[in-house]
């Protein structure tokens, strides 16, 4: 759990740059599912040029219903644990990156403001993450108002992004595996 009041990098566009950038070099793809965030995430990325080779697709998931229908999120989860939760936003990348068919799923789903929700208070986010190890997510607490929370989400999913394609998790990172090119940062 970390508390943050400033974006965690000084450009979103720099991170979506290298995502962009990781992405073609290892032959991946990225699939976005967003709430709270309501696509920024995935306009970002596509903002870089070059994006069409990696940014597969993404999903507004405002509405639960939409969660559920379109990400595969189980409508008892949903209901038992509310949308501002960490297995939602895991359930939320993983039918991401199933539905996209894509090597990365990053997802998006918290409190925004300028009331709390489901209980959370204002500035609770969950950051789900999927890819061919499995899934996660990473809780963070953020600060200011409804645009800046967003924004900051959205810094922050970039970053987590970035984190899990640099693990070496994408498929031609496993070809490589003992060669030459694993000494480069992106692997």
């Amino acid at each position: 759990m970390t508390a943050n009041t400033a974006s965690p990098h000084p450009s979103a566009s720099g991170v979506a740059a290298e995502i962009v950038s990781c992405g073609v070099v290892q032959q991946a793809t990225v699939a976005t599912a967003e709430s709270l965030t309501a696509g920024l995430v995935a306009a970002t990325i596509a903002d870089v040029p070059g994006a069409s080779a990696v940014l597969r697709g993404g999903v507004v998931s405002y509405a639960n219903e939409v969660k559920a229908l379109l990400l595969d999120v189980p409508l008892d989860l949903l209901d038992e644990r509310g949308s501002v939760d960490p297995a939602v936003a895991e359930a939320m990348a993983r039918g991401a990156r199933d539905r996209c068919v894509a090597t990365f799923g990053i997802a998006t789903t918290g409190v925004a403001g300028p009331d709390a929700h489901d209980g959370k208070p204002v500035g609770t986010v969950f950051i789900g993450w999927a890819d061919a190890t499995g899934s996660g997510s990473v809780e963070q607490h953020f600060q200011g108002n409804r645009e800046t929370i967003r924004h900051l989400s959205r810094d922050a999913a970039l970053e987590i992004l970035l984190e899990r394609m640099k693990s070496g998790n994408s498929p031609l990172n496993a070809q490589l595996r003992g060669t030459s090119i694993d000494s480069y940062k992106f692997l």
